[in-house]
């Protein structure tokens, strides 16, 4: 299997606070794996270290062999790496789908003349931009929405729209954070059906954060649990959620 992630005792300090503490994790191109723990574990600091919002203070961080310690998010994005974002971070006044197309701007090939006078090369680009938006859209049963105002759709329509414009950017590794919160289950089953789809369909690896456990043990092949900053353990999500040292991480005791 080929490693597309390789964290090697990642850790970071925030002045007295060490926050993540020599943590070591491998995804493999394609998986589908899932980073669990309690409140404060530091599972979205993780995801900030990867994303280049944190710079680790320990550790080497590699993206298929490449060590991106310190790289900024935008230079991360053109080197294949997309997230979706605890809270919600959509342009709540433009379209839905320039919401999409505002992720495209990297493909973007022609130039300030090619704008201004319209040229043939501006209107192929502009429509092949258009229609490969769209088919995100469709894919999240966005695209009857398309010229609505982002912060006109439901939560549940946010959150899939917010990924539908991080999979616009054409990522290697694509992190959810939170995906289904605040959703139904209906909801939640429906968006457990569209990330397989996208993994499958567009052959990228996926990294979330989640405490719906049943998206978890319905979509994941592997999960990590990390708590107060450390790896507890990892392995088949199974096998993982009956460890009794999990069950005390979340419940504080055991299952006895």
């Amino acid at each position: 299997m080929t490693s597309v992630l390789k964290l090697n005792n990642v850790g970071i300090n925030f002045g007295g606070l060490k926050a993540v503490d020599d943590f070591n994790l491998e995804i493999n191109e394609g998986e589908l794996f899932g980073l669990i723990g309690p409140n404060g574990a530091g599972k979205t600091t993780v995801f900030n270290m990867i994303t280049g919002v944190y710079s680790p203070t320990e550790g080497e961080i590699l993206l298929k062999g490449e060590g991106i310690n310190g790289l900024q998010p935008h230079k991360l994005v053109k080197k294949g790496i997309s997230r979706t974002f605890q809270n919600i971070r959509l342009f709540g006044y433009m379209s839905v789908l320039d919401n999409v197309r505002v992720a495209q701007n990297d493909e973007i090939k022609y130039g300030l003349l090619d704008g201004m006078f319209r040229t043939k090369k501006f209107w192929r680009e502009e429509y092949e931009g258009i229609t490969r938006a769209m088919e995100f859209l469709k894919i999240f049963n966005l695209d009857r929405f398309k010229n609505f105002s982002a912060n006109t759709l439901s939560y549940g329509d946010q959150r899939k729209l917010e990924i539908a414009r991080a999979m616009a950017s054409n990522p290697k590794l694509l992190l959810l954070d939170e995906p289904a919160a605040g959703m139904n289950p209906q909801e939640t089953e429906e968006l457990m059906e569209t990330i397989r789809l996208i993994r499958d369909k567009f052959n990228i690896t996926i990294l979330l954060i989640e405490h719906d456990m049943k998206l978890v043990l319905g979509i994941c092949e592997r999960i990590a649990v990390l708590n107060y900053g450390r790896m507890l353990t990892q392995g088949l999500p199974r096998n993982v959620i009956n460890d009794p040292r999990v069950i005390e991480a979340y419940l504080g005791g055991s299952n006895a």
